[in-house]
């Protein structure tokens, strides 16, 4: 498989070598479909090797289902790794199949879905057929199935809370959807494993693509964490969170032996699974194709080394774009660790307590939009222009002019941002490889970007630019390993 390939165009010989050595680089970017037994596998699977004139390959796990196989019950295609969004080839289908992720059609139909992102519901369909040989609706149902499969086969939760969690209408249609695809009822899946307990956290896990510098992704948030809004030590992350106004919190952590990190989620109710799950999977980018990432930055002789380095560097997302954006707003001409303070007075002051998050280290919310519309931030240490920045970033957030969790493309993204007062392009490039994890943001006016490319003395942001060109569509993972040099 080839980047910058449409996801359809499949090679078959890497495929192939794939299959046979079980290299876990490749598991999620494609799937075995085995004719004689009509069952769907990921390239990893321990089954005995079929012969290669009895095997398909399909992109997608949905596009294996769409063509009537069924899910391989050994290796579990619910335990692959996600497919990266951009192996879709247009950014519609990119920015369709994110929207999906988030549950949109679990609710809404099609042509909500391509209104949202500005197409007709016509050409979204010819687009998912073209490009990933499935339709929206088969993407939104395997990914219903799948996560479904997932908390049947993780946790305790009863069976009337996993269909709730994963998207299902109703009990009837989660039961006929197992049937359809496994032959048999959800129940079946818990046979001999007693009955569900009431434990009040949730464990599951999140596979990703090796390498994964799990240590580099904590050292970057512990650099930043918030007292009591984030907590992190040598084992994991763990942070306060708040979904539909409902506070909770969750931790993450490494899984020794495995590709994949353990989340558990505590308060939250399981309604709210399928939401919080999506979110944790972009803030930790376990989504994301390493290899993929180092053929292009290998290309240039700084980062190939940097790469060899640190491999597996990912892009630190945050859970909550509106928190990121302040702190982006903090951070400008001063350093770390004083907007780390100055992040926390406006915790103390304008967060919401919460004791229930207390164990982990936690016990306060940062605060929402609404809260800093009218603060007078001047009064913790803040300077009049950026105390009104931040009013002016939570105004718009309120009305909507400001939408983190809205599929944008880049440019689309930098002009929303760069439209507020007070938000440079420095600010908004940031924003958006942050808060929008957007791989090829690049804040090319960063002083220390160009400090290095210029070995010691800093070059002008257009040179800056042009050096960058060879590293597309990657610039945001290069940024975060010349700035990991740097420091």
């Amino acid at each position: 498989m080839q980047t910058g390939t449409t996801p359809t165009t499949l090679d078959p010989a890497t495929c192939e070598q794939a299959r046979l050595t079980r290299d876990a680089r490749f598991d999620g970017l494609f799937f075995t479909a085995v004719k004689t037994t009509g069952i769907y596998c990921r390239p990893v699977c321990p089954a005995p090797t079929p012969k290669p004139a009895n095997i398909t390959y399909y992109p997608s796990a949905a596009a294996a289902a769409a063509a009537g196989f069924r899910p391989c019950l050994r290796c579990r295609p619910e335990a692959a790794a996600g497919s990266p969004l951009h192996h879709a080839s247009s950014e519609l289908v990119g920015a369709a199949l994110q929207l999906i992720e988030q549950g949109a059609l679990d609710g809404q139909s099609v042509s909500a879905l391509a209104a949202r992102i500005g197409v007709g519901e016509r050409h979204l369909r010819r687009l998912f057929d073209s490009e990933l040989g499935a339709s929206p609706q088969d993407v939104a149902a395997t990914r219903r199935l799948l996560f479904a499969k997932q908390l049947l086969g993780e946790t305790r939760l009863p069976i009337t809370a996993v269909a709730a969690a994963a998207g299902y209408a109703s009990l009837r249609r989660f039961n006929a959807a197992f049937v359809d695809a496994y032959a048999k009822p959800p129940r079946e899946f818990r046979r001999g494993q007693g009955r569900p307990s009431d434990e009040r956290a949730i464990e599951l896990r999140l596979p990703y693509r090796p390498p994964y510098d799990f240590k580099g992704m904590l050292e970057f948030y512990a650099r930043r964490c918030i007292p009591r809004v984030e907590s992190i030590d040598a084992h994991g992350y763990r942070r306060s969170i708040s979904i539909e106004g409902e506070p909770g919190w969750f931790e993450v952590s490494a899984i020794k032996g495995d590709s994949a990190l353990r989340l558990r989620v505590h308060e939250v109710r399981p309604l709210h699974l399928g939401t919080l799950v999506n979110r944790v999977r972009r803030m930790f980018d376990v989504n994301a194709d390493p290899a993929a990432i180092m053929r292009t930055l290998g290309r240039e002789p700084r980062l190939r080394m940097l790469v060899k380095r640190w491999p597996g560097q990912r892009l630190p997302g945050t859970w909550d774009g509106f928190e990121l954006g302040v702190r982006a707003v903090l951070g400008q001409q001063i350093s770390v660790a004083a907007a780390r303070t100055l992040a926390a007075r406006i915790v103390d002051r304008y967060g919401t307590a919460h004791p229930a998050s207390a164990d982990g280290g936690l016990g306060a919310l940062f605060p929402q939009p609404a809260d800093l519309v009218d603060a007078p931030l001047e009064s913790i240490g803040l300077t009049r222009a950026r105390a009104a920045t931040i009013r002016s970033l939570a105004q718009a957030c309120v009305e909507g002019r400001v939408d983190f969790r809205a599929v944008q493309t880049l440019d689309a993204t930098l002009t929303r941002l760069c439209a507020l007062p007070g938000i440079g392009m420095w600010t908004a490039q940031y924003m958006a490889m942050r808060a929008h994890a957007h791989p090829d943001a690049f804040p090319a006016g960063d002083l220390v970007l160009r400090r290095i490319a210029g070995e010691g003395t800093p070059i002008s942001e257009r040179a800056m630019h042009a050096i960058a060109e060879a590293w597309h569509p990657w610039r945001a993972y290069a940024v975060m390993l010349l700035w990991r040099s740097a420091g």
